[in-house]
This record gives C-alpha cells, structure tokens and sequence, in this order.
C-alpha cells in the first residue's frame, strides 16, 4: 500500500513567485499513483527571517504538521512538494525506521549542501540534506541526523566550491550527469529516493524555478528510479508548472516517474 502525502510547502524557495510551488505539489501529487492521498495542512504565509532562514518559524511549524500528518500513515509514503524541505520529517522518519541501514538517494541538480551562514539568500532549500546531516537551524535538525556514508548525490551539476569542499571532507558519494547510472552499483538495503525535478535537462522539462542546463533526459532518470530495489520511500519536490502548453508534457514526465518507483 501507498500514500502520497501532499505538502504544499512553498517559503524554503527564494524565488519571487515560489507560491506556484504549492500548486505544483497539489499537481504532483494527483498524477502519482497511490492508493490514499493526505494533504498536509502547511501554513501559507511568508513568515519571518530568523538565524540566517527565510520564514523560518513558518518552517518550522510546517515541519510539525507534517510529521503530525506521517505519525497516522502506516504505508509507504511518496511524499510531494513543494520545495525540497517538504522531505525533512520523511527522511527524519524513515532513518529512525530503519537506522544506519538506511541509504538516502539525493538526485537534485544541486547538493543542498548549504548552512545558514555559507547562504547568503537564506533560502532554505539550499540547506536541506545538510541539515538532515545534523548542520542546519537548530530547530529543524532531526534528533537522529544522517551520517554522510549514507547518503548518495546524483545528477549534481550547480554545487557552489564550499558545497563540493563539504562532500570532499565528508566523504558523501557524489555522481553527475555523465555517471548517473553509478549510483546502483553496490545499492543495497533499504533506500529512500529523493528527486528534485530540477535534475532533469530544462530543455525537456521547463516546470522548475532553478533550471540548469546539461541535466538529465526524463526518459533516462525514468529508467534508472525503474531499476531501483527495496525503495522504502520517496519524494518528488519542486514541481513548478507554468501555465504554459509545456506543461501537460512536464505533467506526463511525472506520471511516469510515480509509476517508474518500485514500492
């Protein structure tokens, strides 16, 4: 059994028009095959800057109502958001479920590898994996943070230096475009997969507010979730669609991702 769970969450994107994050979310949300929908309730206002965090508080709220909303869900969970913090208390979860056998799968364009203090914007988007990693706005860290052996980086290609300094350091598996397909080599145990619809090449998908060129063909990332086992969870973050005709193509891609993911 399968449950989207729906977070509209839109404040962790620094874009001046990232409210259309929420109705991507909503979107995504209707074209992933599940058996149960549940929506969480986020808050829609902007929030107050904190500790070097845009709407932060609003953050912070957001991340209650979620996990309140995954504390009644007993299946496996496909979470849609929303910006990339949408995955914070399912990841949060799924590593207290199933402890340092857990393999988190961070397919993004970028590492999210960000602090408060290294991210100028405050956009907490940039910071969220890092922040699983037990760095981040103390308020948001989980009590069991990851451990960098656990996580893998794919399709990433807009890292800044102090980003690609952090994974050098840490020793996080990182694989970009060109060696997308290494991540399944010796992938084993449980493994949660994350994907930010920005990993895809915007010349085939324009339904994103953080485009980067060179990425990843739709039909290729379809492929490689495809040949994924013992996926526990996942997410599809940072649907933002255009209202332009593209869409219904974009809309397309992320069905058949939802149906591509083994649970």
């Amino acid at each position: 059994m399968t449950t989207v769970l729906c977070v509209p969450q839109w404040q962790g994107s620094g874009l001046g028009d990232s409210p259309r994050l929420a109705a991507g979310a909503r979107r995504t949300a209707e074209l992933v095959p599940a058996d149960a929908r549940v929506t969480v309730p986020v808050l829609d206002t902007g929030g107050k800057p904190d500790a070097g965090v845009r709407g932060l508080d609003v953050l912070v709220e957001n991340l209650r109502l979620t996990e309140n909303a995954l504390a009644g869900i007993d299946d496996v969970v496909v979470t849609t958001g929303g910006d990339c913090g949408v995955d914070l208390a399912p990841i949060a979860a799924a590593r207290d479920r199933y402890g340092d056998r857990l393999t988190v799968l961070w397919i993004d364009a970028h590492p999210d590898l960000y602090t408060p203090q290294t991210l100028r914007s405050g956009s907490f988007h940039g910071m969220v994996l890092r922040t699983l990693l037990g760095e981040g706005p103390a308020p948001l860290v989980p009590k069991n943070p990851l451990m960098p052996e656990q996580v893998i980086i794919a399709g990433e290609r807009a890292g800044a230096a102090a980003e690609h300094e952090y994974i050098g350091k840490a020793g996080i598996r990182r694989y970009g475009v060109e060696d997308l397909e290494k991540v399944l080599v010796g992938l084993t145990g449980p493994v949660y997969v994350h994907i930010d619809l920005d990993v895809l090449d915007p010349t085939e998908f324009g339904s994103i507010g953080y485009p980067e060129p060179d990425g990843v063909p739709p039909q290729r990332l379809i492929d490689l979730v495809s040949r994924l086992t013992n996926v526990v969870g996942a997410a599809i973050t940072e649907h933002m669609p255009s209202g332009r005709p593209s869409d219904a193509g974009d809309a397309e891609v992320i069905r058949r991702l939802g149906v591509a993911l083994p649970l």
